[in-house]
């Protein structure tokens, strides 16, 4: 089968994918740096797929050394770009070490795939390139807002960077996904999601309150025009967004594609509120959550979910995963990493 390039490929989407890829027969060459993944997810994937992926520890703003590693695997038919910083308040205090990171590394992958007879491309993007939508559900035809923070303008940056490299370069084919919020975990408890610090996203936070290794969680604001006065966000299982990716690439590797450049989003196309994603963790875990409510926290719009409409005709793509099934995948690999289960 094809030899698929996968970057960031330990992190917690990245190596799901590697795993789904591999079970789909292709084989998987990962690039990590290690700067927010550990080298032991490398383990965690051989175990779930019986197969360990080529490994090479390599930081992606090395642009000889990601010119050595094309020279080296010159045969790679696609690449799947998640390599990147991602933490919205971080990229407000550290702006340049964002646009260094996310920006530089994929123009020096896209100059190696400009080189190769024919490649597929496909990027790791985020529904943060809508901004607070004027109309919800959000399709793939809502303008792109100007960004609340460094990350998101990376995305749409790089978007940019994308779509203008794909007009000047028949042979390059690309797909952007943006994805709506990755949770849950393999139901293997193998891999799963693995925030170095404090988390900056709800459900990690959430299962190690449960667990006792935060004291509370805060919810930001209760009073959002809201069924329950909390944010409304669309929350994604990860193996069903893994998946997703597979689909993507196999569109352009078999040239079904409609142009050579496409965007598509990639939720469930239900929202829900904090508060229903507390209950659902209440429910599936059957523990208390302690929990209090707090002001709003700057920057955070009211609600924002998917139409998955093109996705699930174009690409053939449906997610298959409850909310319910994200959070008990979740907490059992939360367990499972503080060695309580």
């Amino acid at each position: 089968m094809d030899k698929i390039l996968v970057t960031g490929g330990l992190g917690f989407i990245g190596s799901h994918t590697v795993v789904e890829l591999q079970k789909e027969g292709y084989e998987v060459v990962i690039i990590d740096d290690l700067s927010n993944s550990s080298i032991s997810v490398l383990d965690g994937i051989t175990s779930i797929s019986g197969k360990k992926p080529l490994f090479e520890k390599l930081d992606l703003k090395d642009r000889s050394g990601v010119e050595a590693f094309f020279a080296k695997h010159s045969d790679i038919k696609g690449v799947i770009h998640f390599a990147a910083s991602k933490a919205v308040g971080e990229s407000v205090k550290e702006p340049l070490l964002y646009y260094e990171n996310n920006i530089s590394t994929l123009v020096y992958i896209l100059k190696e795939l400009k080189k190769l007879p024919e490649a597929s491309f496909i990027f790791s993007s985020s529904c943060t390139v809508y901004g607070q939508a004027d109309e919800l559900p959000i399709t793939e035809n809502a303008p792109v807002k100007q960004a609340e923070s460094p990350y998101g303008n990376t995305k749409q940056i790089g978007e940019e960077i994308i779509s203008d490299t794909c007009k000047v370069t028949p042979s390059l084919k690309a797909i952007a996904l943006r994805y709506f919020n990755p949770v849950g975990a393999h139901e293997s408890v193998n891999i799963g999601e693995l925030p170095i610090g404090v988390p900056q996203n709800l459900v990690p936070f959430i299962t190690q309150t449960g667990i006792g290794l935060r004291e509370q969680l805060s919810v930001f604001g209760d009073d959002y025009p809201t069924s329950d006065g909390t944010c409304i966000r669309d929350y994604i299982h990860v193996v069903d967004l893994a998946n997703a990716h597979v689909v993507a690439l196999g569109r352009l590797l078999n040239n079904k594609n409609k142009a050579n450049y496409e965007t598509f989003n990639l939720g469930t196309g239900t929202g829900s509120t904090v508060l229903e994603v507390v209950k659902s963790f209440e429910k599936v875990s059957g523990k208390k959550l302690n929990y209090k409510i707090v002001g709003r926290r700057e920057g955070d719009i009211i609600s924002a979910y998917a139409d998955t409409t093109k996705a699930n005709n174009e690409l053939g793509w449906k997610t298959k995963l409850s909310l319910d099934d994200a959070m008990r995948s979740a907490w059992n690999w939360e367990q499972k990493v503080r060695g309580e289960k």
